[in-house]
């Protein structure tokens, strides 16, 4: 099965994430497989956080609460710092997956409207890009 997997957060829309970190503790629990959750901010104040590192903070509480929530037996947190996180983002989680040997991403997907016809989603940009496996929950 799986060594790792990692779950790409968004702070500041949680309440999108529902179906995407379920179903990462399912797969958690029933393979025994840790998580990583996972997040890119920006190095300039945001609406989560002023600082990197009170952003880091916050996705730590976050990650303790989604394991306990979940009953996850292995969950950790993982804080990346970008001057531009919007360009930089599916690069910046294939990095993050590599470098905490995760082998398996689990994320959040949107229903596609006009925009996509235009621009790629993050997740269909991380799913084309990656080389490991990327399970996209809509």
């Amino acid at each position: 099965m799986y060594k790792k997997i990692m779950i790409p957060v968004d702070l500041a829309h949680t309440e999108k994430l529902e179906k995407a970190l379920t179903t990462a503790a399912d797969l958690s629990k029933q393979y025994g497989i840790p998580v990583c959750y996972t997040a890119v901010t920006a190095t300039a104040p945001g609406s989560v956080a002023h600082t990197p590192e009170e952003f880091a903070q916050k996705l730590e509480a976050f990650a303790q609460s989604e394991s306990e929530k979940l009953g996850l037996h292995s969950a950790e947190s993982h804080t990346i710092v970008d001057p531009d996180p919007v360009a930089d983002l599916s690069k910046k989680l294939i990095m993050a997956a590599h470098d905490n040997g995760c082998d398996l991403v689990v994320m959040a997907s949107h229903i596609p409207g006009v925009r996509e016809h235009v621009f790629e989603s993050n997740a269909g940009k991380l799913a084309l890009h990656a080389d490991v496996s990327v399970f996209i929950v809509r």
